[in-house]
């Protein structure tokens, strides 16, 4: 069973969490981008009625767009009832790093405003320890070689992420992403979010921790379904 079928398999399941007349989060990403196009089929089947999508990114506002999923802004909507988001990695604590995708600024903002933040990921998504994949730091383009030196000081080696043409990468808002790799792992992720929300011109970081309240995991062996444990302990 290839990746793509069991990315497919995730997002579906978790549409299966959304019913009529809720505000959906649209999330970003592969694997999210299953949900959406199930999401819009329901929708034009009936299956589902007065649903009001809020994209996470401007490719996602997009696609949502061409599907004819009804789409709202956060500001219309302050309170999501349910978002369908991606992961690069889960945690057994259901703690995350996002923003492969270069989405992870907005995605934060909806996961906040997310009643319930379901997470579709495949099982290769699944670590002991967060760092396996680089960890994206999101900064204000002025002065954004000074970060390299402070994130070198939380065992941090910090690029900044170019696009194919070597041009840096911009986010929807216009910032820089340097893109961090841990050796070893990160081992201690509250207190590296807290020192990267505490430094000036970083604008958010891709460490989503204590947001997910489920994840879907597909695997070889069928769909998993993880919820956060109320006492924040370990879900898998």
């Amino acid at each position: 069973m290839g990746v793509e079928e069991l990315k497919r398999q995730a997002g579906e399941f978790a549409v299966g969490f959304v019913e009529s007349g809720m505000v959906v989060g649209l999330g970003h990403g592969s694997t999210a981008a299953y949900a959406l196009r199930l999401l819009a089929a329901k929708l034009q089947r009936g299956e589902l009625r007065d649903i009001v999508g809020v994209p996470c990114s401007r490719v996602v506002e997009e696609e949502a767009t061409k599907l004819g999923v009804p789409l709202a802004t956060l500001d219309e909507h302050p309170q999501i009832d349910l978002t369908i988001d991606g992961a690069d990695e889960v945690s057994p604590y259901l703690d995350l790093i996002k923003g492969g995708g270069g989405a992870l600024l907005r995605e934060k903002v909806v996961a906040v405003a997310s009643r319930r933040e379901v997470i579709v990921v495949d099982e290769s998504k699944l670590v002991s320890v967060l760092g396996r994949a680089p960890l994206p730091v999101e900064v204000i383009p002025f002065g954004w070689r000074t970060h390299l030196g402070f994130l070198q000081s939380l065992g941090a080696q910090a690029v900044l992420r170019l696009t194919s043409q070597g041009t840096p990468f911009l986010t929807d808002q216009g910032n820089f992403i340097l893109d961090c790799t841990f050796p070893g792992g990160i081992e201690a992720p509250d207190k590296v979010a807290a020192a990267l929300d505490a430094r000036p011109g970083v604008v958010d970081h891709g460490l989503f921790l204590g947001l997910a309240t489920d994840v879907i995991v597909a695997g070889p062996q069928g769909v998993r379904h993880y919820r956060r444990a109320p006492d924040g302990g370990r879900a898998w």
